[in-house]
């Protein structure tokens, strides 16, 4: 009877912690929110770097005292609000919102960091990113 209930326990909790994506997954969702397929193993290989694809994560408290969050590690000094941070909130949304199994409030914002003058270099991981990456064509 303890394991049944410590088992239902797990079944509820485990939404709080989100999902985990893989490259071919990933890359099948963006493209249906309309993110251009060339630009797809790019994306796939930040979420790699930052997330480990897991959309529900938030990073270990940076230097500055900011989070990052979700599966593109979105910051919350400038992109979303989140509790206790001073925030620019370019992206118009909460920190939580980019922790959910539904990545689509994640996707606007990355693509909108992405539209800066910063471009691809606003994630640190974009070192990883820069040169060949495998391609996302099996996934379709």
């Amino acid at each position: 009877m303890k394991a049944f209930i410590v088992l239902v326990a797990l079944a509820f909790a485990a939404p709080a912690f989100g999902r985990t994506m893989d490259r071919c997954s990933l890359a099948r969702e963006m493209a249906k929110l309309g993110v251009p397929r060339d630009q797809l193993s790019k994306w796939t290989c930040i979420a790699e770097h930052e997330s480990s694809y897991r959309t529900g994560i938030t990073g270990k408290k940076n230097k500055n005292g900011t989070n990052d969050y979700g599966i593109f590690q979105i910051n919350n000094k400038f992109w979303c609000e989140s509790d206790g941070v001073r925030s620019h909130n370019m992206c118009k949304i909460s920190c939580n919102d980019l922790l959910t199994d539904d990545i689509t409030n994640s996707v606007r914002c990355a693509r909108k960091i992405q539209g800066t003058k910063q471009g691809w270099n606003s994630w640190s991981t974009w070192k990883f990113c820069k040169g060949d990456v495998p391609s996302i064509d099996s996934c379709f």
